[in-house]
């Protein structure tokens, strides 16, 4: 079963998808939010025969939830109305960050930068989820460091 992982964000929606393991995460597109994002997305989730969504929810530090968090659960909510396929939720702190540091490291310019730095958080995001799916599968306790 493939999976896809989004990271949501006011001005775009940064995706990535597994492979039909459900083994490796990799970048996919950043959408804009104008409004035609629902339908591409869906249209994307039945070409990929996607089994799962995976909507990053970003919570802070202290593990509270802020006006960030609202709106991507107001976006979750519009996409699970619109999916029969289950849509959860992941703690993506840092995921951006992380990003952004990777795309540093590699000497990616600002402009490359921006325009793939929300796939790469997606893509952060699902390998974290698919570890952690991996490690609870096995029955270990321990997830390797992974909410």
């Amino acid at each position: 079963m493939r999976f896809m992982a989004l990271d949501i964000g006011e001005k775009t929606v940064g995706v990535a998808i597994s492979d039909e393991l459900g083994i490796a995460a990799s970048p996919r597109e950043t959408l804009r939010r104008d409004g035609s994002e629902f339908d591409r997305l869906t249209n994307w989730i039945e070409r990929e025969q996607v089994g799962e969504v995976v909507a990053g929810l970003p919570v802070s530090l202290d593990g509270s939830q802020g006006p960030s968090a609202v709106r991507v659960l107001e976006f979750v909510a519009t996409l699970r109305a619109r999916l029969t396929i289950p849509v959860v939720t992941w703690d993506e702190r840092l995921t951006t960050t992380e990003a952004e540091k990777f795309l540093i490291a590699t000497g990616a310019s600002r402009a490359k930068r921006r325009k793939v730095v929300d796939q790469i958080a997606a893509t952060l995001l699902l390998q974290n989820y698919l570890r952690a799916r991996e490690y609870a599968a096995d029955g270990s306790n321990d997830s390797g460091g992974f909410a």
